[in-house]
């Protein structure tokens, strides 16, 4: 059972390289990205895993202060799970202080879901992690709506946001970087009252 003391590994899922980058399926990395700046801290190639790593604590000064570990595995998403558990292992995080933020198709654009536990929906990062180390880490599931039409999910969630959800896309990365420090510093209910719409 974990306890205050232990570190929180918050791994962003999505694929590696500027073909990826603004897609869909990468927005776990777009607020692991804001989470690093709001830490002050620059991801390095982590020695341990097939990953980027930024260490540093979140939340007031203090002893409510929280040590975490940014992760952005450098894998592809379908395989997560070896860097992810790689790191939450060579750290000695408890599998409840993991936390995956990610793209949710049955959520609507810009909601966002806080859980522990769980399926994986399809999703090919939490399937991969979950295969790892099993389901019971939390999530941070940020809505991307379900794919118009009759276009495959798979194009779907390797395409950009629109250019009419960019103009939301920096507000909804921010509410949902709150989300994870609202979830380390007062827990899944308070964070969920908060955060789940």
């Amino acid at each position: 059972m974990s306890d205050a003391t232990d570190p929180w590994l918050i791994v962003g899922l999505g694929n590696p390289g500027p073909d990826y980058a603004a897609n869909r399926h990468n927005v776990g990395f777009m607020v692991a990205d804001l989470l690093a700046t709001r830490i002050g801290g620059k991801f390095k190639r982590a020695q341990k895993a097939q990953a980027q790593v930024v260490e540093g604590r979140m939340g007031p000064p203090g002893p409510a202060s929280r040590r975490v570990i940014l992760v952005k595995p450098m894998s592809y998403m379908n395989l997560s799970g070896g860097p992810v558990t790689a790191l939450r292992d060579f750290y000695k995080v408890p599998t409840d202080h993991v936390v995956a933020v990610h793209d949710e198709l049955d959520v609507d654009y810009g909601m966002l879901r806080l859980k522990l536990g769980g399926g994986d929906n399809g999703h090919n990062g939490l399937k991969s992690m979950t295969k790892a180390m099993g389901p019971d880490y939390h999530r941070v599931r940020f809505g991307i709506g379900r794919p118009p039409g009759r276009m495959q999910v798979a194009d779907f969630v390797l395409k950009d946001f629109s250019s009419t959800e960019r103009k939301e896309l920096a507000f909804l990365v921010d509410r949902a970087a709150d989300s994870v420090e609202c979830l380390l510093a007062e827990g899944l209910e308070r964070a969920q009252s908060a955060y789940n719409s």
